[in-house]
Parts: C-alpha cells; sequence; structure tokens
C-alpha cells in the first residue's frame, strides 16, 4: 500500500471515529459446529475399538470401589467378584444402557438465553477447571482462594462464548466441608449460566442440588424433571472407578442432573502408548460409567467424554496440544458418534507461562476438538500446566480465540448486495474501496473487532505506549471486574441461600466422601 493511500485510510478512520461507531450485533450463546467431522479412522477400525472395548469390560473386567454400584451391575446381569472388586459387564448391559441414554439433554441456566442444548452439532465452551492454583501478572502464581474463584466466576460469567460456569480453580483457603457452600453461593450470586457442582458425596451433591432448587424457587417435581447443573466424573484410569465418582453417577443419575464422563487417558503412562489403545480404554471405561447411569435412571443425562493426550516420555509429565492429543481427540469423536450421545472433550497446555507455547498448544488441542465434533470443549481458557493452574491473562488471550470461532459458526452473507457488484462498478482499476459506498454503509460492523488484539502499524503502536499483548489482557480483566455489574440476582433468595449456608456451616457441614 503506497503512503497516500495509507494515509487515506487514516483520514477514513478519523471520520469515522467524528461519525460514532455503530454498534455490531453478535450472538455466541447458541453456536453450532460450522465443521464436518475428521476421520483418522476406518469405520472397519471404529468397529475394531469398539469390538475390543466390549471385550474389555466383559472378560478383563473394570474395578467398581463402591458396593451399591456392583450391586446394581450384578442385578443386571454382570458377574461379580466381591474379593476382588471386580465387575465383568456383559455387551447386552452396555447396549441397554446406550438405548435408553438421552441423544439430546438440555440443560437449564438461570436465565433462559443461558440454557444449553447438548447434542451431536452444538458447540460448548468452558474455561479451565480444577486447578490448584491460579496466576496473574499483578499477584503472581499462588494456591487458589475463595477470592480467585469468585473473580474468576465473574470473569467467566462476562464473556457469552463461555457457556458453562465450572470449577475454575480449588478455594484453598475454604475448608473441604465448607467448600461446597462457597462455591455454590458464588456461582449463583455472581453467575446465571449453567453451574458446576463436585461430585464428593451424597451430603455435598444433595446440599448443592438443595441449594439450587431453592435458589432458582423450583418445585421438586420441577428439579426433577428437567437438568440444572453438571458435574464431571473421572474414571481412575486403568479400568477403575472409585467410590466419589461412583457415587457421583448414581447421585446425580437419580436427581436427573448431567454427568460428563470423562476418562483421563495418558498414553504411556494410565494408558497404553498408542493412540489406538488408549482411545480403546477410554471408550471401555467410558461405557462402563454411561451404563451405570441408566441402570440407576433409564433416561438419565450423560455426556460421553474423554480427555485422552501423551505424556513426555523422557520425564512422564503430561503433554498437551500434541499431535497425539489432536488424534486422540478426532478418533474419540469417531467413538462418540457411534454411541450417538453428547460428548465432551478438552483443550489445554502444559506451557508455565501464558506464552508462545501456551498459546499454540491450547489453539492445537481446539482445533482437534472442533474437528472432532466435540459437544463441551473444556480447559478451553486459562488452563495452564496441564491443569495445574488457571491464569487470568491466558484466560482473556483464549476468549480472543474463542470468540474468533464462534465468529465461524455465524453464516456469511452472500445476497446480492453481498456480492457487491455496485462497489465494483464505482471503483476504478488500481483504485480503493475506502470510500466506497458499499463500504461507508458496513465499514463499522463488518468485522470482528478484536477484543484485545492491537491491529495498529508499529509506529502507532509505539506512540501509543508499545504496550504488549499479555499487559492488555491483565488491562482487559481488571476493567472487567471493576465495571461488570453480573446477572441480577434475587434479593430474597440470596438470603435464603445465604442462610441456609449459616445453618449447615453450624450443624458441622458435609464432610467429602472417598
Amino acid at each position: 500500500m503506497s503512503s497516500a493511500e495509507n494515509t487515506g485510510r487514516r483520514r477514513t478512520r478519523r471520520g469515522a471515529a467524528r461519525r460514532g461507531t455503530a454498534e455490531r450485533k453478535t450472538n455466541y450463546r447458541n453456536l453450532r459446529n460450522p465443521f464436518p467431522p475428521a476421520r483418522v479412522w476406518t469405520d472397519d477400525r471404529v468397529a475394531a475399538v469398539h469390538e475390543a472395548a466390549l471385550e474389555v469390560l466383559e472378560t478383563l473386567g473394570i474395578r467398581v470401589l463402591l458396593p451399591e454400584a456392583r450391586n446394581l451391575f450384578a442385578k443386571a446381569g454382570a458377574r461379580v467378584d466381591e474379593t476382588s472388586e471386580m465387575v465383568f459387564i456383559g455387551r447386552d448391559i452396555i447396549a441397554a444402557g446406550l438405548a435408553t441414554a438421552p441423544r439430546s439433554v438440555t440443560v437449564r441456566g438461570g436465565a433462559r438465553h443461558r440454557d444449553l442444548v447438548l447434542e451431536d452439532g452444538a458447540l460448548v465452551f468452558q474455561p479451565g477447571a480444577g486447578a490448584p492454583h491460579a496466576t496473574d501478572r499483578l499477584r503472581g502464581r499462588r494456591p487458589g482462594t475463595g477470592a480467585d474463584f469468585r473473580e474468576l466466576i465473574r470473569l467467566t460469567q462476562h464473556f457469552d462464548v463461555l457457556h458453562m460456569a465450572p470449577p475454575l480453580v480449588e478455594p484453598q483457603d475454604v475448608p473441604m466441608h465448607l467448600r461446597h457452600y462457597m462455591t455454590m453461593e458464588t456461582m449463583l450470586q455472581h453467575s446465571d449460566k449453567v453451574p458446576f457442582i463436585y461430585a464428593r458425596g451424597t451430603p455435598q451433591s444433595e446440599q448443592s442440588f438443595e441449594m439450587l432448587q431453592d435458589f432458582r424457587g423450583l418445585s421438586d417435581d420441577a428439579f426433577a424433571a428437567e437438568s440444572h447443573c453438571y458435574t464431571v466424573i473421572n474414571t481412575n484410569s486403568p479400568r477403575q472407578i472409585d467410590i466419589p465418582m461412583a457415587r457421583g453417577l448414581i447421585d446425580f443419575a437419580r436427581a436427573g442432573q448431567v454427568s460428563i464422563v470423562t476418562p483421563f487417558t495418558l498414553m504411556g503412562a494410565m494408558a497404553p502408548v498408542t493412540v489406538a489403545g488408549a482411545i480403546t480404554l477410554s471408550h471401555a471405561e467410558a461405557l462402563a460409567a454411561i451404563a451405570l447411569t441408566q441402570l440407576v435412571r433409564p433416561g438419565a443425562p450423560v455426556c460421553y467424554g474423554t480427555f485422552t493426550s501423551n505424556v513426555d516420555m523422557k520425564s512422564g509429565a503430561p503433554a498437551f496440544g500434541t499431535p497425539e492429543h489432536f488424534k486422540a481427540s478426532v478418533a474419540a469423536g469417531q467413538m462418540a458418534r457411534l454411541t450417538g450421545l453428547p460428548w465432551r472433550c478438552a483443550t489445554g497446555s502444559a506451557a508455565n507461562l501464558g506464552d508462545v507455547q501456551a498459546a499454540s498448544e491450547t489453539q492445537f488441542g481446539l482445533w482437534g476438538c472442533l474437528t472432532a465434533g466435540a459437544t463441551v470443549v473444556i480447559h478451553a481458557a486459562g488452563w495452564l500446566e496441564g491443569g495445574l493452574t488457571v491464569s487470568y491473562e491466558k484466560l482473556i488471550t483464549d476468549v480472543e480465540v474463542l470468540q474468533m470461532v464462534a465468529e465461524l459458526c455465524t453464516q456469511t452473507a452472500c445476497a446480492e448486495s453481498d456480492i457487491a457488484l455496485d462497489a465494483l462498478a464505482e471503483v476504478a482499476p488500481g483504485g480503493h474501496f475506502f470510500g466506497a459506498a458499499h463500504t461507508m454503509e458496513r465499514y463499522q460492523t463488518a468485522f470482528y473487532e478484536p477484543l484485545i488484539g492491537d491491529l495498529s502499524n508499529f509506529g502507532t503502536w509505539q506512540e501509543n505506549g508499545a504496550v504488549e499483548t499479555t499487559a492488555r489482557a491483565t488491562e482487559k480483566w481488571q476493567s472487567i471486574l471493576a465495571d461488570s455489574p453480573g446477572p441480577d440476582v434475587d434479593g430474597e433468595a440470596l438470603a435464603r441461600l445465604q442462610a441456609y449456608i449459616r445453618r449447615k456451616t453450624d450443624a458441622g457441614g458435609a464432610p467429602p466422601e472417598s
């Protein structure tokens, strides 16, 4: 571009600023995946992996530590060895479970525009979840606290492209027997998105259900009739379901709330070193857990899931955003489509800072989830150190990418006016379209407006203080926490919730079960 053309562009922008800026309307709340599902295996290989998983469950078995869960499998016809706690699940039990598990699950938010439909083709994003640490440029890396949890929930609430409220960091300054009170109060007060409940034993789950039900003013029948929250169930690979996870599958199925079943199978560590071997194990464990929910309550809402990546074979440390992670996500998508269920996948990063490595790993893992056709993408913003830390700045920079992905989910207009023959006729060969009528009518809303990206040239960037992207991300989260009002909250409902928490706290809380 010549200097004259560049000057003209600057003048056009200054003129636009004087005329005011139109608001660009966006809707990132109900996304549909625009990409055709990718494949790493042919149909016969998908069938072979499924057959191998069924063979694992039927002949090798899965260890189930909760007696009640073993009893449910036994009543369904599974062979159970009480001495070893091994359960050998027949194909008929798996087939019956897949037949009754719903293909589409509606989950109610605190406001109707926050409702989610989990089904094939839907696309739901969550930020990083379950980290013991938080970090930001101002306060450094630290054990997660209640204050961190509250701030990160508020940041999650601010962005429409983040659809569910996850357990971003563990508030370690709150005792475990009281922690579910603090997290539920925070999510209900500061977010109207679908909330997460940890499966840490029946007392904590039931009390969390009670808090949610009363806060939303739901009758027992209304709460049981629909899903209003979710949990994530991690099997203990290889081939084990522990007491809290089995208990959670049962409690959430009975209550009609969503379980997202997620074997965590790291190739070379808790799973075979090959993609095919790891996915066979993951698939078997997911099928067993899904079958358990359906034995409790046929039609109970449940999502297929996987979190399969590899380890660094030099150190044993988890790795994410690798080619193997990408392939495993695509393979898991093929297995999920075989079941017909909505399903969960995950991106992530093993980087220790929100640097180029962190960005590239998260984006590569994200594209694995997108091309795999995942319904729910977890750890899509802010996740560092293989899940040990959630970064405030990285949450912001990752949201920038998620918003651009959301833009790809919108329809690209191609009406006669968009084809722009009038503009092509107006501008002479060798000219430019900055001042064309077609441009002037549309320029204020034509393009995605970066959240923190700086599109200015080097000279302008220097004149404006040469602020780096990470520093702009700091400014962004600070401004959100300072200015974002959050959702409208029913004062009476909040008062009832806080009174409930005081009563239960005075009574000793609810210790987790293990």
